[in-house]
């Protein structure tokens, strides 16, 4: 029946800004605008694939949303933090304790690290990892991660 999900929306406060972010930082390909709604939609991935909506709304109606962009490993581990550090935002790991290093969810498992969009909802890039999950680990670096045989 559900093979993955194909569309999800934000409100945000100023659409041209929002744009802007989506399109010149995350590089996601504008697929249609609506002035009339004041509405954009981006694919994400390969066009047809995925969706991004984003619908302008006075800030009062504007509540933080989260999701998560899946990505690369390599990127994530070599790339992620000093690209978006590049464009001026903040990146942080899940558990917020201050350091910009990447995670691992060992339930899963997979790899991520996040940051916000201009309108504060919590974007996350993510792989799933090879190899069994492994719950019992929590979340931990990738480098414990590696060693995960070791570490029970």
């Amino acid at each position: 029946m559900i093979k993955g999900l194909y569309e999800t929306h934000l409100f945000v406060e100023n659409l041209e800004r929002s744009i802007e972010f989506y399109a010149k930082v995350l590089e996601l390909k504008q697929a249609h605008y609506e002035e009339e709604r004041r509405a954009a939609f981006f694919w994400v991935g390969k066009p047809k694939e995925a969706m991004l909506g984003l619908w302008e709304k006075p800030k009062s109606e504007i509540d933080k949303r989260h999701f998560a962009f899946s990505c690369d490993k390599e990127f994530i581990l070599n790339e992620a933090t000093g690209f978006l550090k590049g464009h001026g935002l903040s990146p942080y790991n899940f558990l917020n304790d201050g350091t910009d290093i990447p995670m691992v969810f060992a339930w899963m498992p997979a790899i991520a690290i996040y940051f916000s969009d201009p309108d504060g909802h919590y974007l996350e890039f993510i792989a799933v990892l090879e190899g069994e999950a492994r719950p019992e680990l929590g979340v931990l670096s990738y480098e414990e991660w590696t060693k995960r045989d070791k570490l029970t």
